[in-house]
C-alpha cells in the first residue's frame, strides 16, 4: 500500500504560479511512476505529467509542456508539480497517483494503483 497526500493548491491569477506537492508513504520502494492528473467539473480525469521514480524521466501532456515541471525528491518521497504561466483552463482538481509496476501506458489513469485525495487549483482574475 502507498498513501499519497497532495498539497499546494489554491486560487491564482492568470499568468501566476503554484507548486503542488505529493508526499508518499508506505511501500514507496514499489513505486514505478508517479503521475499528476486533473479533472475539471463535468469532464474526465486527464493526464498532466508523470515521472519515472527510478530514472527521473518525465512525460508531459502537450497542453502543459513548457509551463509545468514535474520533479522528485527521493529522500523525502515527494513529487512536485511546478505550474507557471497558469491559464483559466488549468482550473481543476489535481490528483497525484502511483503506478506500482511496469507499464507502457503511463498516461492512462486506469494504469495507476494509488491516488491522493486531490487539491483544487483555480485560475481566475
Amino acid at each position: 500500500q502507498v498513501q499519497l497526500v497532495e498539497s499546494g493548491g489554491g486560487l491564482v491569477q492568470p499568468g501566476g504560479s503554484l507548486r503542488l506537492s505529493c508526499a508518499a508513504s508506505g511501500r514507496v520502494r514499489n513505486m514505478y511512476a508517479v503521475g499528476w492528473f486533473r479533472q475539471a467539473p463535468g469532464k474526465e480525469r486527464v493526464f498532466v505529467a508523470a515521472i519515472y521514480w527510478s530514472s527521473g524521466t518525465t512525460l508531459y501532456a502537450d497542453s502543459v509542456k513548457g509551463r509545468f515541471t514535474i520533479s522528485e525528491d527521493n529522500a523525502k518521497n515527494t513529487v512536485y508539480l511546478q505550474m507557471n504561466s497558469l491559464k483559466p483552463e488549468d482550473t481543476a482538481v489535481y490528483y497525484c497517483a502511483v503506478r506500482g509496476g511496469v507499464s507502457v501506458l503511463i498516461r492512462n489513469p486506469n494504469e495507476y494503483d494509488y491516488w491522493g485525495q486531490g487539491t483544487q487549483v483555480t485560475v481566475s482574475s
